[in-house]
């Protein structure tokens, strides 16, 4: 019997090795990269098409761009060229071509491929501008969001705030016309990019407008995204409550609706851990940037954005975590890790590492404190000062010497100064970054108190100024314990500080009272984080989304306007 009469026909032998290789891809991945180029694409073509499903996508994606194939930027061409082909073509092919590059689109943005994504959602837009007609302003619309959130996460904020114009514009045709579009979406995007930008208060604003835009027939992601940003921007406003009920219902919402092992999950993982180190919960702020970064290493791997940023959160929080112990490795390791991946995949001087490099500078200047090494010593503190240079250069550049990032970065080289034995310009940077943080935060606000303690710090242990230091240290403590409560963290240094100061002038007593005071706050740490898993009561939810939006709302109207 022929074969062609069979119900099934054999395959190649070459075939039937790329389903082998397929059906046991979970143990093989990683030697699938040392296959030619040709067969690469066969196998996670076919993978593709038995239904692994877009994460196991996302990681064939990634396979590829590590393996020197730059199949996004390949694919975000050949969609720009065949839009400007269709240009003169009928309204119906622009249509799909349109729907065809928000799906292409997404994907890339979904996978951390920004400047491609920008480049298909341009395209996108080039073609909702040929037709001046109602169904082509919502579609620019949503272009318009799609393109915002590129360019937030790629920090091309004033390209962003262009978008964000343009959409508007579109909005106020459809307005004129009787129409209205869900600015949900929008209006959360905007709010990141504000966010980003350390526009604290604006950022706070649209975010309540966004609240008020979320509705039932939403889809999850947005409703999920808007949550998230507007439990980031009450976090920097110190509304503690309202950011802790809109993340644990965002974290909710996505591993409900997505799964624990999805890239949104992750992004809801990741403003938790925002959240609870904000909160001085940062023991479990570090176990929850862990569960993030490991979901994206699955999803993603290798040299991946998302990854990236997952790594430099988990470098911060353990370098927080293990301030008193002194072992930084492990904070150390997540930071290179960051580094490396972002100046793989992007320039030099781009925002992304500033942060990044920022964070691997502050592990660096303690374990340079710790070394017994002189020469070790030095070589440590002046990378980590090259490090935190760069990193303002790159924060001045981008949002001006009056910006809260800018004045970060001057309180960590003031700091850094200060180990340096550099202590007049330890001073002056300390200065300059609380006058910075005064005037756009207020006087009581918690990167005020940082600043304050750190100049302290410097005026009792390395200038004598022990007037001033003692009214800066009981300002820090004011401050720390009317925002978080009388077992914050940080309150440790400044009583240990104090401790040390009225030794240094005889005062006893004082030096008795504090010893009470720190021993008191030793009981009160113990027992105020006992609780081993962060996530536990995230896995339900008391209240529906609606619930949780109209008690935000309703907790805004009752206090006023907080701008």
């Amino acid at each position: 019997m022929a074969a062609v009469e069979l119900e099934w026909i054999p395959e190649t032998l070459y075939n039937t090795a790329i389903s082998a290789v397929v059906d046991n891809y979970i143990r093989s991945r990683r030697d699938i990269r040392s296959l030619p180029e040709n067969i690469q694409f066969d196998v996670y073509y076919k993978v593709r098409a038995v239904g692994y499903g877009p994460h196991l996508l996302h990681h064939c994606f990634q396979a590829l761009m590590d393996h020197g194939v730059k199949v996004a930027s390949v694919l975000a061409y050949s969609f720009s060229r065949r839009c400007s082909y269709i240009a003169e073509s009928d309204a119906a092919v622009k249509e799909k071509a349109i729907q065809v590059g928000f799906v292409l689109g997404g994907f890339l943005s979904d996978a951390g491929w920004y400047s491609d994504a920008e480049k298909v959602f341009l395209s996108c837009l080039q073609l909702c501008t040929l037709h001046d007609e109602m169904p082509h302003w919502f579609r620019a619309v949503e272009c318009c969001v799609r393109l915002l959130h590129v360019r937030n996460g790629n920090c091309k904020y004033h390209l962003g705030e262009e978008t964000f114009k343009l959409a508007q514009t579109y909005m106020d045709k459809l307005s004129k016309h009787g129409q209205q579009a869900n600015k949900a979406a929008l209006y959360g995007e905007l709010c990141a990019l504000l966010f980003a930008k350390s526009h604290y208060d604006e950022a706070y604003k649209w975010c309540i407008e966004a609240m008020k835009e979320i509705t039932t027939s939403l889809p999850v992601k947005v409703v999920v995204d808007v949550l998230r940003q507007a439990s980031k921007a009450c976090v920097v406003k110190r509304e503690f409550k309202k950011a802790e009920q809109l993340i644990k219902h965002a974290v909710y919402l996505a591993r409900d609706h997505f799964g624990s092992k999805h890239p949104k999950y992750s992004d809801t993982l990741l403003d938790y851990g925002f959240y609870l180190l904000n909160v001085d919960n940062i023991c479990q702020s570090v176990a929850i940037y862990q569960a993030a970064l490991d979901i994206r290493q699955s999803v993603f791997g290798g040299k991946n954005i998302h990854v990236a940023t997952a790594h430099e959160d988990l470098a911060y929080s353990s370098y927080v975590h293990q301030y008193s112990s002194g072992k930084f490795d492990n904070a150390l390791f997540h930071a290179e890790r960051a580094i490396g991946i972002i100046t793989h995949i992007l320039p030099e001087d781009h925002l992304l590492l500033a942060s990044s490099k920022r964070v691997k500078a502050l592990i660096l200047e303690e374990i340079a404190i710790d070394c017994h090494n002189k020469e070790t010593e030095q070589r440590l503190l002046q990378e980590a000062h090259d490090l935190h240079l760069s990193s303002l250069q790159l924060a001045k550049k981008a949002f001006g010497e009056f910006n809260v990032q800018t004045a970060k970065h001057y309180g960590n080289l003031g700091r850094l100064y200060q180990s340096m034995r550099k202590f007049k310009e330890a001073e002056e940077m300390h200065i300059k970054a609380i006058q910075i943080k005064e005037q756009l935060l207020g006087q009581e606000d918690y990167e005020v108190a940082l600043s304050v303690g750190h100049l302290a710090s410097l005026y009792n242990y390395d200038m004598n100024q022990y007037e001033n230091a003692e009214k800066l240290y009981l300002r820090s403590i004011a401050i720390g314990k009317k925002l978080f409560g009388e077992g914050y963290s940080g309150l440790e240094y400044d009583y240990r500080g104090l401790i040390k100061l009225y030794n240094s002038i005889g005062n006893y007593e004082k030096v008795f009272e504090y010893h009470n005071v720190l021993s008191n706050w030793n009981r009160l740490r113990d027992r105020q984080y006992s609780v081993t898993d962060a996530l536990e009561d995230v896995n339900t939810s008391p209240q529906s989304t609606e619930e949780v939006v109209q008690s935000f709302l309703i907790a805004q109207n009752v206090e006023g306007p907080s701008c």
